[in-house]
Formats: C-alpha cells, structure tokens, sequence
C-alpha cells in the first residue's frame, strides 16, 4: 500500500470523490455539506493525500486545507470495500504528519451525526469534540472536532 500526495485532478481520484460525494448527498442536505471542490483542493495550501493498492489502484483519499492558525481535515474517504484494512489510519496519520512538518500544530474537522463510524474513528485518533471554527456555525448536522498536532508528536515521541 503507498498512501502519498498526490494531485487530486487525476481521473481516478475524481471517481473517488466523487463517490464521497454521493454518500454525503445520500446522508445530507446541501446546506449541511461543506465539501471542497477539485479546484479548492488543487491549491497550493492544502495537502492532498491518496491511498493506493499495489495495482495503484485509488482506494481513499483526505485533505487538510492549511489556514494561518490552524489545519482542516477535509475530504477523508475510503471505498466501502477497502475499508477495515487500516488506510484511514494510515491517511489520517500521512495527513497529521505533513501538516506538522508544514508547521500546523492543531487540526480541526467537521464531519456529520449520520457517520457514528467516522466518529468513532476520529476519537480513537485523539479527537475531540469542540465549538465550531472559521466559518462555521452551529447545526444541528455538524459535529466539530479537533485535535492538537503538539501533543500528538510529543506523545509518539515518548513511546
């Protein structure tokens, strides 16, 4: 498995969001969807990162968009037939790590109450639930969480 950066404006990996998005149009509505497009996601602050097989085949993908003060992670997505194998993790941890060494220090996401497994998984990662940020305002469909990159990187390095 390689899990890489890559750009995302390559056929298989527009396939692939596009599938994310059909599962969030299948779980929200329109105005509870805060999806990046291809173009937002080409620029040059955000870091992309793609999951492939070893046919390199694309099999998930995320993002974190690099603000001033902190990292968003966006577009984290992983085919419904890879999943169970750990690339979330390893996307997540890519993800983590490249915003770190692009001097994040905190990351923050807003997923959705209909997705308890995306949940799950990032409080498993180390994070937590919070207010909203940036943009955002309070709704009913969003959750918000965040999770700082200092504690992250401390914590690896004293195990």
């Amino acid at each position: 498995m390689r899990v890489e950066q890559e750009p995302p404006n390559q056929p298989d990996v527009i396939a692939l969001i596009a599938d994310l998005d059909a599962y969030q149009d299948s779980l929200y509505p329109a105005e509870a969807r805060y999806a990046l497009d291809l173009a937002s996601l080409s620029k040059p602050n955000v870091i992309f990162i793609v999951a492939r097989d070893e046919q390199s085949v694309a099999l998930g993908c995320g993002a974190v968009v690099l603000n001033e003060s902190y990292g968003e992670v966006k577009r984290m997505y992983v085919r419904p037939e890879a999943r169970g194998k750990g690339i979330a993790k390893k996307l997540i941890a890519a993800l983590e790590a490249s915003a770190y060494e692009s001097g994040c220090s905190e990351l923050m996401l807003e997923t959705g109450p209909y997705q308890p497994e995306a949940l799950n998984f990032y409080t498993n990662e180390g994070y937590v639930r919070r207010g909203t940020f940036g943009s955002y305002c309070e709704h009913p469909l969003s959750v918000f969480m965040g999770k700082s990159l200092r504690l992250a990187t401390t914590a690896s390095s004293n195990a």
